[in-house]
C-alpha cells in the first residue's frame, strides 16, 4: 500500500467535517463562517471525540494562501480609483476608530493590571477588524449590495495599511522601549514610497500585457498568470519588508483597473472560496477551551469592549466624515470584531518575547466571540436604528441631517486645489519612480560593474550613464515641463499676490531636481567633487535633448493614462455616488437558467415593479449603454442598476429566484439507438413526422443504413427497414419507445 502524505488526510478530514458543519448552518440559515469556525474546533487538537489533524503547519501555510486570495479578490472589487472616491471618508472613519481603539485597549488593559507592553500590543490587536470575516458574512447575508458596504471595505482598506504601520510601530517599541517617531516616518514614507511604485509601475505593464495577449488567454491561462502576478506580489512585498496579504490586495487593485477584472474575479471565485474555508478551519484549531476558560473574565470583557467600542468609534467617525446616522450605525455594527491582524500582532509580542503568554489565547478567545457575533450585528443594525433614532433629542437629529446634507454637497474645486493636486501628482509619481531606478542601480548595477570592469571610477561613471538615461524622461517631468493649465492661469491672472505662491511651486520642482541629482550622484561616486562636476552635464543633458525628453515623457504618459482608465471609459468604472438621493449603483449576471433570459426590458418591467433603473448592460466585451426597452437580457449578461437599498434587496430577492423550473429532477441523458422493423413503426415517416423526438425528449444524431452512416441526418431523411437510429434523450422514455413502438 503507498504512503499517503499526511497533509492530505487532514485536508480529507477538514472539508469532510466543514462540509457537514456547513450544511447543517446552512439548514438553520447561519453564516457558513460559524461553520467552518465549528468544523476547525472539532477536527483540532483540543478536542478528542473526533479523529484529529497531524499536520498542523501545513494546514496554517493553506490558511496564509487563503487570506492571500480573500485579499487579491478584494482588491478586484476594490480599485485604487474607487478607494480615492471614498478615501475621504474611509480616512476619516478609519483613522478615528483605529486611534480610540488603540486608546481604549491601553486603558482597560491598565484597569485589569496587565503590564504596560501588554496595555500596548492589545491596543493593536482590537483596533484591527477581520477583512476575511466581513467578506464572508457580506456574502452570505446578500449585503454587498447595500450603500454602507462601500464604506465598510474602504475602511477596511484603511485598517490593513493602518495595520502594517502599527506592527513596524510596535516592533519599534519592543526593542527600543521607547517611541521611535523618526523610524515611524521612515515606516510611513517606505510605505508610501512602494504602493506608488507598485501601483505606477504596474498599471503601466499589466494591462498592456493582458492586452498583448488577449487572443491566447482562455479561461485556464486567464486564471494561471492573474494567480502568478498575485503571488509574485506577494513575494515582492515581504521582500521589502511588507506583509503578504498587503502585496496580494495591491496587484488586486492593479487588475481592477484592467476591462479583464471581471472575467478575473469569477475565475479566482472557486480558489478564493476553498483557500478561505480552510483559513476559517484554522481560526476553529486554534481555540484552546482550555485557556479559554482560565482566562474567560478578561475574554468575557473585551469582547465587550470591542463589540461595544468598534460600534460606537465606527459610528461616531463615520458622522463626523459626513455619514448619515444610519450608514454610520450599519457600518459601526458591521466592524465589531477582530480576526487575522490581531492574531498577527499578538504572535508578533510573543516572537519579540515582550507580551505574556495568556496574551495570545485571549485574542483567539476574542476574535472567536466576535466573529460568531458579527452576522448577528450585521443583522440587528437596521432594528437598533430603528429603535435609535426616535429617542435621540431633536436638535441632535436635526444637526446630524444638516451635517450630513451638507458634507455631501458636490462642490466645484478651486482653482488653487487643482493646481496644488497637480503639481503634488507630478512631483510625488516621478520623484518615487527616479527614486526606484537610482536604488535599482546603486543595489544591482553598480556592483555587476566593479566586480567586471577594472578601476575605480569607471564602474561609477558608466553606471551613472546608465542611470541618468533612465531618469532623464522623469527628471524632465519632475522640473521642466510645463504644468501651466487653465486653473494656473486663472490664479495669475486674478490677483497679483497669487504669483509669488506659483513661482514658489516651480522653485520647489527644481530643488528636488537637485535633491535627487546629488542623492543620485552621492551615491555613485560619493564625493562633492563629483556633484559639481556632473551637475551641468545633468542640466545640459536636460535641455540639450528637451524635445526627445518631452516627447518620450508624454508617450509614458499617455500609455499610463490610457491604461489607467481603459474601465472608466466603460460605464462600469463610472461614479455610481448618489448619495443625496440614497441610491447607488449595484451589479448583478444573469444566470443561465433565469426565467428573465429572453425578455425584452419592456415585458420585464422592472422600473415599473421595483422603481430601478438599468444604467447599462455589459455582455462580453460590449457594453450597451442606456438599453432600450426593446433590448434582450441574455444569459451571463451583467446589469448595472440603480437604485435604494430597499428597491435593490427587493430587485436581488427576484433575480435569484426567477429561476426554471426542473422538468421532473430525474432524468439520465444518454445515447442510445432504436432499430426500424414493424415493432417500432417508423419506416416510411420523416424523422419530423414521426414524432420520435417529442417522445423520447431527445435528438436524432445519426443513422446507420446498409453500412454506412448519415450524421446529423435532416429533419426530412425517411426511415427504412433495418435502420438503426442514434438518440440522445431520456433513457427512460427511449426504453419506452422500444418496448411499445410509435403510434
Amino acid at each position: 500500500m503507498s504512503h499517503l502524505p499526511t497533509l492530505i488526510q487532514d485536508l480529507a478530514l477538514i472539508l469532510a467535517i466543514a462540509g457537514v458543519t456547513t450544511l447543517l448552518f446552512k439548514k438553520l440559515k447561519q453564516p457558513v463562517v460559524l461553520g467552518y469556525i465549528l468544523a476547525g474546533l472539532l477536527v483540532g487538537p483540543n478536542f478528542s471525540l473526533l479523529p484529529s489533524i497531524s499536520d498542523l503547519e501545513g494546514v496554517k501555510v493553506w490558511a496564509d494562501i487563503g487570506v492571500i486570495f480573500l485579499l487579491f479578490s478584494l482588491g478586484l472589487e476594490f480599485s485604487f480609483k474607487k478607494l480615492v472616491k471614498i478615501g475621504g471618508t474611509a480616512g476619516v472613519t478609519g483613522i478615528f476608530e483605529i486611534s480610540a481603539m488603540v486608546a481604549l485597549g491601553y486603558l482597560t488593559g491598565k484597569l485589569l493590571g496587565w503590564p504596560t507592553m501588554d496595555c500596548i500590543f492589545l491596543g493593536g490587536i482590537i483596533a484591527i477588524s477581520s477583512t476575511t470575516i466581513i467578506i464572508r458574512a457580506f456574502d452570505e447575508l446578500n449585503v454587498k449590495t447595500k450603500k454602507f458596504a462601500g464604506l465598510v471595505m474602504g475602511v477596511l482598506v484603511i485598517e490593513d495599511l493602518m495595520a502594517v504601520l502599527l506592527m513596524v510601530l510596535l516592533s519599534t517599541l519592543a526593542v527600543s522601549r521607547e517611541f521611535a517617531g523618526g523610524e515611524m516616518l521612515f515606516s510611513v514614507f517606505k510605505l508610501v514610497f512602494f504602493l506608488v511604485i507598485w501601483f505606477v509601475s504596474g498599471i503601466f505593464i499589466v494591462p498592456g500585457l493582458l492586452k498583448w495577449g488577449r487572443k491566447l488567454l482562455n479561461d485556464e491561462t486567464m486564471l494561471v498568470i492573474s494567480l502568478g502576478l498575485c503571488l509574485l506580489m506577494v513575494v515582492f512585498a515581504t521582500y521589502v519588508g511588507f506583509s503578504a496579504p498587503l502585496g496580494a490586495f495591491i496587484m488586486g487593485s492593479i487588475l481592477a483597473e484592467t476591462p479583464q477584472a471581471e472575467k478575473i474575479e469569477h475565475l479566482v471565485q472557486p480558489v478564493k472560496n476553498l483557500f478561505g474555508a480552510i483559513f476559517f478551519v484554522s481560526v476553529g484549531l486554534l481555540i484552546e477551551p482550555d485557556l479559554i476558560i482560565q482566562y474567560i473574565w478578561p475574554v468575557l470583557i473585551l469582547s465587550l469592549v470591542v463589540i461595544i467600542g468598534k460600534t460606537v468609534n465606527v459610528s461616531l467617525g463615520a458622522l463626523l466624515s459626513g455619514q448619515p446616522l444610519k450608514q454610520s450605525i450599519q457600518a459601526g455594527m458591521s466592524l465589531a470584531q477582530i480576526g487575522e491582524f490581531s492574531f498577527i500582532i499578538a504572535t508578533l509580542g510573543l516572537g519579540l518575547q515582550v507580551t505574556s503568554d495568556y496574551l495570545y489565547p485571549i485574542a483567539v478567545g476574542v476574535s472567536v466571540i466576535t466573529t460568531f457575533t458579527t452576522p448577528y450585528m450585521i443583522k440587528l443594525a437596521n432594528p437598533f436604528y430603528n429603535w435609535l433614532a426616535p429617542r435621540l433629542p431633536l436638535k441632535w437629529k436635526t444637526a446630524i441631517n444638516q451635517y450630513s446634507a451638507g458634507a455631501q454637497i458636490i462642490q466645484a474645486e478651486s482653482d488653487w486645489h487643482i493646481v496644488l493636486r497637480s503639481y503634488l501628482l507630478v512631483m510625488a509619481t516621478n520623484s518615487v519612480i527616479a527614486l526606484s531606478i537610482i536604488f535599482l542601480s546603486t543595489t544591482y548595477l553598480l556592483p555587476i560593474l566593479q566586480a567586471s570592469i577594472s578601476g575605480n571610477i569607471w564602474p561609477g561613471i558608466i553606471a551613472f550613464v546608465i542611470t541618468l538615461a533612465a531618469t532623464a524622461p522623469f527628471f524632465w517631468g519632475l522640473a521642466i515641463r510645463r504644468l501651466h493649465s487653465l486653473a494656473y492661469r486663472n490664479l495669475w491672472l486674478d490677483k497679483k499676490y497669487n504669483h509669488g505662491p506659483l513661482v514658489m511651486l516651480e522653485v520647489v520642482r527644481n530643488l528636488l531636481l537637485v535633491v535627487l541629482v546629488g542623492f543620485m550622484v552621492d551615491r555613485l561616486f560619493n564625493t562633492l567633487i563629483a556633484l559639481v562636476a556632473i551637475l551641468p552635464v545633468i542640466v545640459v543633458v536636460l535641455f540639450v535633448f528637451a524635445r526627445r525628453l518631452n516627447s518620450f515623457y508624454a508617450r509614458i504618459e499617455k500609455r499610463f493614462l490610457t491604461n489607467l482608465n481603459q474601465r472608466e471609459q466603460m460605464p462600469s468604472g463610472g461614479n455610481s455616488d448618489l448619495s443625496p438621493w440614497d441610491a447607488h449603483m449595484a451589479y448583478f449576471t444573469m444566470p443561465a437558467e433565469s426565467t428573465v433570459v429572453g425578455k425584452t426590458l419592456q415585458q420585464l418591467a422592472w422600473r415599473e415593479h421595483f422603481g430601478i433603473n438599468i444604467a447599462y448592460i455589459e455582455r462580453g466585451s460590449i457594453i450597451i449603454t442606456a438599453p432600450a426597452r426593446s433590448d434582450v437580457l441574455y444569459p451571463f449578461d451583467k446589469i448595472a442598476v440603480i437604485g435604494t437599498d430597499v428597491q435593490l434587496e427587493q430587485f436581488r430577492m427576484v433575480i435569484e429566484t426567477a429561476t426554471l423550473p426542473s422538468q421532473n429532477g430525474e432524468e439520465e441523458i444518454t445515447l442510445n439507438k432504436i432499430i426500424v422493423d414493424e415493432h417500432t413503426a417508423l419506416r416510411g415517416k420523416t424523422i419530423r413526422a414521426s414524432g420520435i423526438r417529442e417522445m423520447t425528449n431527445g435528438v436524432v444524431v445519426g443513422i446507420e443504413r446498409n453500412g454506412k452512416r448519415i450524421l446529423n441526418p435532416d429533419s426530412t431523411t425517411i426511415f427504412e427497414w433495418d435502420d438503426i437510429v442514434w438518440i440522445v434523450g431520456d433513457r427512460k422514455k427511449i426504453e419506452e419507445v422500444k418496448e411499445l413502438g410509435i403510434r
